[in-house]
């Protein structure tokens, strides 16, 4: 009975070790498949805001001209990755350069969204 009991806790702490090594196993393929990728070049955009224009009023354009966009001010700005919406922000300026502070992540299931 004793020697039924030591071989089960033997298995049980095999199958432990197994499963353990298995997840690590897992974790090193994922990092490795990751490692794949990590180099690949994106364009990453991010959109102050749309108009639409006649061309006559395109070309009447000069230094100085303002053109009203479709966005409110203070409204978020959209953060496009290979041209999929992706998060979010507001303009920052970072050492005098423009920036984006990301206020909110598209979810997973929106981001599937756009691909349909």
């Amino acid at each position: 009975m004793a020697d039924d009991r030591n071989n089960i806790a033997s298995l049980l702490e095999g199958a432990d070790e197994a499963g353990s090594n298995a997840n690590q196993g897992q974790t090193q393929k994922r990092e490795r498949n990751l490692d794949l990728i990590l180099d690949i070049p994106l364009r990453v955009t991010v959109e102050l805001g749309r108009t639409k224009m006649l061309v006559s009023d395109l070309l009447n354009l000069g230094q100085g001209s303002v053109i009203e966009l479709s966005k409110l001010a203070g409204e978020p700005m959209e953060v496009h990755v290979n041209d999929k919406l992706v998060a979010r922000g507001e303009a920052v300026v970072v050492n005098e350069k423009f920036g984006v502070r990301l206020t909110d992540i598209i979810s997973p299931a929106e981001r599937v969204e756009q691909l349909k």
